[in-house]
């Protein structure tokens, strides 16, 4: 696996307000999708060796491929999607937990998702996808531990 951009922040509570604070600085969600895009056009591309379906996240409505490695100490997270709006979605995530210890993921719950006004602002097939997203993290930290 090729060395993560993440963690950007020493954690990830301050990664969460750090997200808050720039989702504060747009006046709509026109906007906020667009940065969104722009978040998810920062994600490396997943190998195509690596994009079967062994790493295929269920759930989604658009393919989303996700590899965790590491162990309890730190584990990290590579992912991408077909959809732009689903790997900034990603990248969040991804922000939040890829980089951490199996503990510090298990006890952040995705505050930013309510402090952003994602949840209200995502499709439903979109909100089942983040939500299979987050339970992937949840779970290899789980196994992890």
């Amino acid at each position: 696996m090729s060395e993560s951009q993440f963690p950007l922040e020493p954690s990830a509570a301050e990664a969460q307000s750090a997200i808050a604070d720039e989702f504060s600085l747009f006046g709509d969600w026109s906007e906020r999708y667009q940065y969104l895009i722009d978040l998810g056009r920062k994600l490396p591309d997943l190998p195509d060796a690596l994009k079967t379906e062994e790493h295929r996240l269920l759930g989604c409505q658009s393919k989303v491929w996700i590899v965790a490695s590491g162990n309890a100490a730190r584990l990290d997270f590579q992912a991408i999607s077909d959809s732009t709006i689903v790997s900034g979605l990603i990248y969040l995530a991804l922000r939040v937990y890829s980089g951490r210890p199996a503990s510090e993921i298990l006890a952040t719950s995705p505050d930013y998702i309510s402090t952003i006004g994602l949840a209200k602002h995502l499709s439903p097939t979109r909100s089942n996808g983040l939500a299979a997203l987050l339970d992937f993290i949840k779970t290899t930290a789980a196994q992890a531990r």
